[in-house]
């Protein structure tokens, strides 16, 4: 139950806001969209395999600002989810919050995602499958029960340190995925997560993330660099696992990012190789091109986006081409401020003024807590 002496003033509607937002639930502004409906004849199914799904879901849900001045936009029961195919759920257990996804019981993603799950190691950065059992709507399928995880720009990232964690933790989880003999084939902004849950130690919302599980409070995520998360790949859905010896050339124009030059679908390529592009072009879209100070990353995202495959050094080169750049790096730099380039050159001196004096005073006061 929500506390309604928490409640600020701006949930409720004032008098003549009130038609409005029952025209709209009656117009089913907020009626449960054709994928969530899966989930409502799901509900029962998944509460008695351990899991319990949001209010919203329940066969016998009501929207709960009905009859009352509550403005639906701040009632939780009226979040849909941002992806049809993933919806979250609360293990019963233990509380933790998770993510499941319906996949084909007889495909690679499944397999490929269990045998990942298997492997115990550090530098395993791919999304850990926690459960699986029969769809009890489709007997092909399975859910596939997993880490709950958010974008891994999100909250955005704000210290050059990290940058140099993120790009780190990505090499040596391609190296991992690699060295098992798995090309991903689908690296993008959207297959790379993280598990921010040291960043909001207190929960958030699983939809609205920078809000408290009730939506009441707006949340301060704590710096990365004195919290530090972990990041993963996910989606395996066009991943291939080859046989040991095996050729790891593959035909198919596939994936999220289309400027891999060897894309074909009648032409073979390497798979490993086309990982390598993929995943330099991302640092280079999210992080060279967007902020200021990160030239130290130049060489390393050039000689991943080499036109010619075979240029490109594999992995294990790779991460150790930029264990030289962290170890060349002054460690007081790590918690340099990231000045995106689209910011006006009077605001970034302004902002760097204000990040150097913040940085200072948290460096005084954690020499005064050693002491």
């Amino acid at each position: 139950m929500v506390d309604q002496r928490k409640v600020p003033s701006y949930f409720y509607l004032p008098p003549d806001a009130l038609e409005r937002q029952k025209e709209l639930t009656r117009n089913g502004t907020y009626d449960l969209l054709p994928s969530e409906l899966l989930w409502k004849d799901r509900y029962h199914w998944m509460k008695s395999r351990g899991y319990d799904l949001r209010p919203r879901y329940s066969p016998d849900w009501e929207p709960s600002w009905l009859n009352t001045n509550r403005d639906a936009e701040f009632c939780e029961d009226s979040i849909m989810p941002t992806d049809p195919y993933v919806i979250d759920a609360r293990r019963r257990s233990d509380g933790r919050l998770v993510a499941v996804k319906p996949v084909k019981k007889r495909s690679d993603e499944l397999q490929i995602s269990l045998y990942l799950s298997s492997l115990q190691d550090p530098s395993n950065h791919c999304v850990r499958v926690l459960d699986t059992f029969d769809d009890p709507l489709d007997q092909s399928k399975t859910l596939m029960v997993m880490e709950y995880l958010r974008p891994f720009n999100d909250p955005e990232f704000v210290m050059i340190g990290d940058v140099i964690d993120f790009v780190s933790q990505m090499l040596e989880g391609l190296a991992f995925l690699h060295n098992h003999r798995i090309a991903h084939r689908d690296i993008a902004p959207p297959n790379v997560m993280m598990d921010g849950s040291s960043l909001f130690p207190n929960g958030h919302h699983p939809v609205y993330r920078t809000c408290s599980l009730d939506l009441i409070e707006d949340l301060t995520p704590l710096l990365r660099i004195d919290h530090p998360v972990k990041y993963f790949y996910v989606d395996f859905g066009l991943s291939v696992r080859f046989k040991p010896g095996a050729s790891s050339l593959v035909v198919g124009d596939v994936g999220r990012d289309e400027e891999v030059p060897e894309l074909s679908s009648t032409v073979p390529y390497d798979a490993f190789k086309a990982d390598i592009y993929a995943l330099g072009n991302l640092f280079d879209k999210e992080f060279l091109q967007k902020y200021h100070g990160l030239e130290f990353l130049r060489d390393l995202i050039d000689v991943m986006k080499r036109q010619q495959p075979e240029q490109r050094p594999p992995v294990p080169e790779l991460v150790q081409m930029f264990v030289k750049v962290r170890k060349s790096r002054n460690p007081s730099s790590l918690r340099w401020r990231l000045a995106p380039k689209s910011e006006p050159a009077y605001e970034r001196l302004f902002n760097d003024t204000v990040a150097v004096a913040k940085n200072g005073l948290s460096q005084l006061r954690r020499f005064v807590q050693q002491q």
